[in-house]
Order: C-alpha cells, then structure tokens, then sequence
C-alpha cells in the first residue's frame, strides 16, 4: 500500500516500513503519531482512493526514531564597492520517522 500524507506544509508518498525527514515535529522520541490520508493506493497503482481532501477512515501510523538539525546552509549576502558582507548560517531542524501501518 502506498499513502499521501501531508505534514508540516509538504505532502510525502510513504509506504509501511519507510523512513524519512519530516518537518519539526513537537512529539517525543519513541512516540507514535498517525496522520490524515489524502490519498491510497497499491503498489501497482490500479485501485487508487483519492480524498475531498481526506480519505475518510484512512490512518498512517508512524513512529518518531529521532529529532535533530539537518546540515548547515550558509546564506551570504554581498553589495559590491560599499564593503558589505553577511554570512548567516542555518540549520533547519527535522523529525525523522518510520511508519509502521497504513490502515484503509
């Protein structure tokens, strides 16, 4: 089975047994959390289930492995001729999960 999940602003195609980064999450490590289905379907891709704008019933059920920052970005900002320089430096932070189930 394969999901569309929409968390943090951003959707995610996920299947059982998938890890990946997601937005800040603000649930502790080793917790479960389920999110909303916008969209189901099997691997092949035959039967598809499609949400206005959730699937109704449809769960993803996913455990929090870690919380963390990603690497750091530097942004640098310059003017020529008038001696302006920035460098910032970000590091964005993430969650990062493994779903454990999709129910229908």
């Amino acid at each position: 089975m394969l999901a569309v999940i929409k968390t943090g602003g951003k959707q995610y195609l996920v299947k059982e047994g998938q890890t990946l980064n997601v937005e800040l999450l603000k649930e502790e490590v080793g917790k479960t959390v389920e999110f909303d289905v916008l969209l189901i379907t099997d691997e092949k891709g035959e039967e598809v289930k499609l949400g206005t704008p959730l699937v109704s019933g449809a769960k993803v059920s996913a455990s929090i492995v870690e919380s963390g920052k990603g690497k750091k970005v530097s942004v640098i900002k310059y003017k020529p001729k008038t001696r302006y320089r920035r460098n910032v430096g970000h590091r964005q932070p993430y969650t990062k999960i493994k779903i454990e189930k999709i129910t229908v």
